[in-house]
């Protein structure tokens, strides 16, 4: 077992933000897949809902939202110190580490978790040049974001809420370069083949130089490879030790990809926003939900899949 100077317990106490998260029983978490024909471009719709009236709580870093707050909204909060104001209809672009959130209740928000191809095709944007964002829907999709929140609050369940979001998603999708296309599915692949793939097996798979390849992550992915390896590491790492089916031997062998305890603890804080003891404790649903075995064994099409799984 990895040991290090620094616990769990100080490096929690040492962070820097104190705050009491939301309960885990007071925010309610619906998936709603997506059609097969958005399936390459959205990795799944869901529907979230919390009725008290303080709310607090971390999204992991990811590639991309789309979401709509039909109540409810507040700050967002990123780890280089910026806080930026929610909207009614957003994206959150792809982050670079967790985000904090600080919202005010009663909280009803729908929303599509995009692919990387699906925020590429969506929104047209070099993910590294607006990563770690709140951007209104219509400075991306101009008009046809207008009036967006209004119409999903006038049917009537999330179900056709997510088919109005649906129809805005399906029409508003770009094509891709076919070869970068490529370029997007070899990386996936390439992070799916171990829990810390090496760089240098990347040029084989992508038929592109690797310098090519920094390049065309940067752009669709927001990172280098380098970092993005790590950053899926940490998420799937984190999906295990929440896992109830993972041994103490899978527990251990995972702590092992780590140098010692406190790189492991600093990567979960850096993108979840949570020491692996604090994985545990129930304590961050979002996380939970966002980064949780069903995420990766449930929610189709999986990207960068558990490596083995």
């Amino acid at each position: 077992m990895l040991r290090s100077p620094e616990s769990e317990e100080d490096a929690d106490r040492s962070g820097s933000d104190r705050v009491e998260l939301t309960a885990s029983e007071r925010i309610q978490l619906e998936f709603l897949p997506a059609a097969e024909q958005l399936s390459p471009f959205v990795t799944t719709f869901y529907s979230l809902r919390c009725d008290e009236r303080e709310i607090q709580d971390y999204l992991p870093a990811a590639v991309g939202y789309l979401t709509v707050n039909l109540s409810g909204g507040g700050i967002l909060h990123f780890a280089d110190g910026r806080a930026e104001p929610s909207h009614e209809a957003m994206f959150l672009t792809p982050t670079t580490a967790a985000v904090r959130i600080a919202l005010q209740g009663p909280w009803h928000m729908v929303g599509a978790a995009l692919s990387p191809l699906g925020w590429a095709a969506l929104t047209g944007m070099h993910a590294g040049a607006v990563s770690d964002r709140v951007l209104p829907a219509s400075q991306v999709l101009g008009r046809r974001a207008d009036g967006l929140a209004q119409r999903m609050r006038a049917v009537g369940g999330d179900r056709a809420r997510v088919d109005i979001l649906a129809d805005l998603i399906g029409g508003g999708l770009r094509p891709v370069t076919p070869r970068h296309g490529k370029v997007i599915a070899a990386i996936a692949d390439w992070l799916s083949s171990d829990f810390d793939p090496p760089v240098s097996a990347l040029p084989g798979r992508a038929n592109y130089s690797i310098r090519q390849i920094e390049r065309l992550s940067e752009r669709y992915f927001g990172v280098p490879p380098k970092q993005l390896a790590r950053k899926y590491r940490a998420l799937r790492v984190a999906a295990m030790l929440q896992a109830p089916d993972t041994s103490p031997e899978q527990v251990a062998a995972l702590k092992e990809l780590y140098f010692d305890q406190s790189h492991l603890i600093r990567d979960m804080r850096h993108y979840l926003g949570r020491t692996p003891k604090r994985i545990f404790d129930g304590s961050a649903p979002l996380l939970n939900a966002t980064s949780s075995m069903r995420s990766y064994r449930e929610v189709r099409p999986n990207f960068a899949r558990i490596p083995g799984d």
